[in-house]
């Protein structure tokens, strides 16, 4: 008897040392990537300008983005400012690989001991849409088109999931009719994200001729694939309700809609927001989908309604990944911290509302 509680004390710490090594893999994991995501990116919160006049025969004219040439050309800048530099000379500063030749490089060295350049915070890169120019684009477009991108998708999928699960839960008979489609239900919440861009494609664009690239389209896309998820945690925040606290409101002669309405939903409702909270936390990543209906196109423009062409964060990421130029690699990964960020504002958000909704419940 002893010998055998050894043995089992043994197996358990080696259990625990096994766990433990688990965690402190995925930690290093963890930040492995947000080190080399951050090194990547926390450079593009930073853009080169030139403190330059309005003279096209001035050394450092070719030092500027085509686009504040542009403006010098058509004569929109009269007096000495400071205007972007090209892409070129923003990696020169800040010491990563460019094509500046050592004539550009010298004039560079020149500015810096002048004073004439300096590097910046990047306002365009969050005021600013899409752009051919790594030194104009900005994510401006593409969050406000993800945020439309999940209006849709939460006004749709966050109501029609929780009334679907209340009837499968509480009203549907149990035959073999219901036990099928919540077979169903549970195999469509792991099938691949893709099909659902399909479906979309063809139901939403071919079939009831939705405008293409368009936040309706992404929303109720993202909204079908949201669904089973979002119904089979509902049944289970239904299913953890204490039997006992039904028994007692029929036992005070409520009916089933009154029980599920006064009892029941007040119960579940924090499992149920931090599941659905978490199911478009998950959705607001998903590229897939949204590139089969058109939103990885290029379109530097705000949307200003859910009918029209707009483009989502995730696909502008997969987008600057694409180019072929380097400093849109500093892009995309500013362009992941962006969306790290909004994912742990709607995860704590999740968080904080379970606490909020327990509190008023005990």
């Amino acid at each position: 008897m002893k010998k055998l509680f050894k043995q089992r004390k043994k197996a358990s710490k080696s259990f625990m040392r096994l766990c433990k090594m688990g965690l402190y893999i995925n930690l290093t994991f963890l930040c492995i990537f947000l080190g080399s995501v951050a090194y990547l990116g926390l450079g593009a919160f930073q853009q080169t300008y030139i403190l330059a006049d309005a003279d096209r025969n001035v050394l450092a004219f070719s030092l500027l983005s085509r686009a504040e040439q542009r403006k010098i050309r058509t004569g929109q800048i009269t007096e000495k400012t400071w205007l972007l530099a090209n892409s070129e000379v923003d990696q020169y500063m800040k010491k990563k690989y460019n094509r500046l030749s050592d004539d550009e490089k010298a004039l560079v060295d020149s500015l810096i001991q002048t004073d004439e350049i300096r590097l910046q915070f990047n306002v365009n890169f969050f005021l600013n849409g899409d752009s051919k120019s790594p030194e104009n684009s900005g994510i401006f477009a593409s969050v406000v088109g993800t945020l439309l991108v999940m209006l849709v998708c939460m006004a749709v999928s966050v109501p029609v999931g929780v009334c679907a699960a209340i009837y499968l839960e509480e009203f549907a008979p149990q035959n073999l009719f219901t036990h099928f489609i919540e077979v169903c239900i549970n195999n469509l919440a792991s099938i691949p994200s893709i099909l659902f861009g399909l479906l979309g494609l063809g139901v939403f664009i071919n079939l009831f001729g939705m405008p293409r690239s368009s936040a309706l389209v992404g929303g109720l896309t993202l909204a079908i694939m949201s669904l089973p998820i979002i119904i089979v945690s509902t049944k289970a925040a239904l299913k953890s309700v204490d039997i006992n606290m039904k028994n007692a409101a029929y036992a005070l002669g409520m009916t089933k809609v009154q029980m599920v309405r006064g009892i029941m939903l007040p119960l579940a409702l924090p499992m149920i927001l931090t599941g659905s909270i978490l199911t478009l936390a998950q959705a607001i990543g998903e590229t897939a989908p949204l590139m089969i209906i058109g939103m990885i196109a290029f379109i530097p423009d705000v949307a200003n309604s859910i009918f029209t062409p707009t483009s989502v964060l995730p696909a502008q990421i997969y987008s600057w990944s694409a180019m072929p130029e380097r400093a849109f690699l500093e892009r995309t990964a500013a362009g992941i911290i962006v969306l790290l960020a909004l994912l742990v504002v709607l995860n704590l958000t999740a968080v904080l509302l379970r606490k909020y909704f327990q509190g008023k419940l005990r």
